[in-house]
């Protein structure tokens, strides 16, 4: 119990830190206190505060640095959500949020958008955005329809659906991007994730999958735990194990593809997260599912701010989430070794 809360105060305040560092980075550079003052005269609609600072800096701050930071969160926190679900029900701690072929689907509807030069916007999402939206759910429908025996879906044949979806769509892309190769860095930057140019409106587009997502999650928290003993002592325990298992699984899958459709395809942060998190609070999905998204989100932040500050020229953040996130796929692999060993 203490090492819980000692782990939840330690991630409040971390998280507090990182924003303002965040915040501060960057091209321009900005101390805390004129952060606070421009933040504090725009949430009273008062120029005052901040009537001696430098507009651009107000600019930067208000327009471009915190609403990028807050989608971060967001996506962070949406993509390790999705990770704990994916590895809890499917008793894999190496399963991610792109485990059943979502990011394939989202990069082939991505690259449609790109190559076909369509240009609208729908509620703030772009023609590219909602094709990897309708991409991701697409595939998610197909392999759950193929995975599907009866109204059971069999874990393992979800898992291999998905990959065989996964290995297709990505020889469709390759010749897409053979095919239209004068759109190559688009599409490859695309597919490495960014969250440049995410303002306030990305935030109104996350925040809906966002809250419902938690909600439904939370909800059946109990019921994910119960389903880590098995189905059949599931069931022995009242719990609709087809049932639940499906709910939870469309749900973590709408969360990831929402999240690729504002950031592009970003990996590692949905498999790193949920296992740091056990470490400090335990398995119980109670704890495990809000604690794993604020730290997600703070791993976002940190991973975005390096992208946009290491090096003069913005790098894609799934770079960054690669680089930190791999030597920890190893290292969960070596581990997994020895237990079998």
């Amino acid at each position: 119990m203490k090492k819980n809360k000692l782990f939840i105060i330690g991630i409040s305040v971390f998280i507090v830190l990182i924003i303002f560092a965040s915040l501060s980075l960057g091209a321009v550079k900005v101390n805390v206190k004129d952060i606070l003052n421009i933040i504090y005269g725009k949430i009273i609609g008062s120029e005052d505060p901040y009537l001696n600072i430098d507009s651009s800096a107000v600019y930067i701050i208000w327009n471009i640095r915190l609403p990028r930071i807050i989608v971060s969160l967001f996506i962070g926190g949406m993509l390790s959500i999705a990770g704990v679900t994916y590895q809890g029900i499917l008793k894999n701690p190496m399963a991610d949020p792109f485990v059943l072929g979502i990011s394939s689907g989202a990069a082939l509807g991505a690259t449609i958008g790109i190559i076909s030069k369509i240009s609208f916007n729908i509620l703030g999402l772009n023609f590219i955005s909602l094709m990897a939206f309708a991409g991701a759910l697409l595939v998610i429908f197909i392999v759950y329809n193929i995975a599907r025996i009866k109204n059971e879906i069999p874990i393992t044949t979800l898992l291999l659906s998905g990959i065989a979806m996964s290995q297709f769509l990505t020889a469709i892309l390759s010749i897409l991007m053979m095919l239209f190769d004068r759109d190559l860095n688009k599409i490859f930057f695309w597919t490495l994730g960014s969250l440049s140019g995410k303002g306030w409106d990305s935030i109104i587009n996350v925040i809906p999958y966002t809250v419902l997502g938690l909600l439904i999650l939370m909800y059946y928290s109990k019921d994910m735990d119960i389903l880590l003993l098995g189905d059949e002592s599931a069931k022995n325990l009242g719990v609709e194990a087809d049932k639940v298992k499906k709910i939870i699984l469309v749900t973590a899958s709408i969360i990831t593809a929402a999240s690729v459709s504002v950031s592009g395809i970003i990996g590692f942060i949905g498999l790193i997260v949920p296992h740091i998190v056990r470490i400090f609070i335990g398995p119980k999905h109670l704890k495990l599912i809000p604690l794993s998204f604020i730290t997600g989100g703070a791993l976002m932040v940190i991973c975005d701010t390096i992208a946009r500050s290491i090096i003069p020229q913005e790098i894609p953040v799934g770079i960054i989430t690669a680089i930190l996130g791999a030597p920890f796929f190893i290292y969960i692999l070596k581990k997994k070794k020895a237990e079998v060993f």
